[in-house]
């Protein structure tokens, strides 16, 4: 197992892309720690973890509290030991046209995408360093590296993931610590509007080569990779699995 001992955050984990990456991290021997929002699917995601014989806990936070998320990386320590790897997949989508944004919605998509992967990272970074190892591994999407029309918050938060990888990749790289990016195209939760409206299924399945969604089971094999020491000379990086959206 190539995460044999590891010990994981996955932040929203408990649905979509982060329920795929909590079990494909379980599978490969790491424990997992769920920071979900929503506790049932959190409870879910660690049962079927459990069933499946690996360790897993849930814990109820929003990334934009810092007081949360140092609640899940302290009971991470006390439950498992240490903390190897983190995963900042936790996010939100308020669509709406630039011209009918409302402000709020813009800086409420910028707080959970930017300001919860920022928190999360400088609430384990301590550790990480004191060990001398950490895998950190960011989501950012196509619409943060080409944009998008009718997301502008989300392209905007994404762009700026994509730029906080690669800053916190070249200031951690010292400490034996890797920050990559993955940007996925998969069918989930907050992809659903678009996979299911008339108007946009069909444009945007025209901008993926391969003319299809990935399954979120598709994606989670790349987050094991950087987890992993597979990917131990690997930082600073933005991998696509997006079916060739974005070459």
């Amino acid at each position: 197992m190539k995460l044999k001992d590891r010990v994981a955050i996955v932040t929203g984990g408990g649905r979509g892309l982060g329920r795929a990456v909590s079990i494909a991290l379980a599978g490969e021997g790491a424990n997992v720690v769920i920071a979900e929002y929503d506790e049932d699917p959190g409870r879910e995601v660690v049962k079927e973890i459990k069933n499946s014989k690996g360790e897993a806990i849930s814990i109820k936070a929003d990334v934009t509290n810092r007081e949360d998320i140092e609640r899940v990386v302290k009971s991470a320590i006390d439950t498992f030991g240490h903390v190897d790897i983190l995963v900042n997949n936790a996010g939100i989508i308020k669509p709406a046209m630039l011209h009918k944004m409302t402000m709020e919605d813009f800086n409420k998509v910028i707080e959970v995408h930017v300001g919860g992967a920022f928190m999360c990272i400088q609430s384990v970074v301590g550790h990480m360093r004191e060990r001398n190892y950490g895998k950190i591994i960011n989501v950012t999407s196509a619409a943060g590296l080409v944009g998008t029309i009718g997301q502008v918050n989300y392209s905007a938060a994404k762009g700026a993931v994509a730029s906080l990888t690669k800053s916190a990749a070249r200031e951690l790289a010292r400490y034996n610590i890797t920050v990559n990016c993955i940007a996925p195209s998969a069918a989930t939760r907050m992809t659903e509007k678009i996979m299911t409206d008339e108007k946009l299924k069909d444009i945007y399945l025209e901008r993926i080569p391969m003319r299809r969604w990935a399954e979120p089971d598709e994606v989670a094999p790349a987050f094991v990779f950087f987890a992993s020491d597979d990917s131990s000379y690997i930082t600073g990086q933005i991998l696509c699995v997006d079916g060739g959206m974005v070459m």
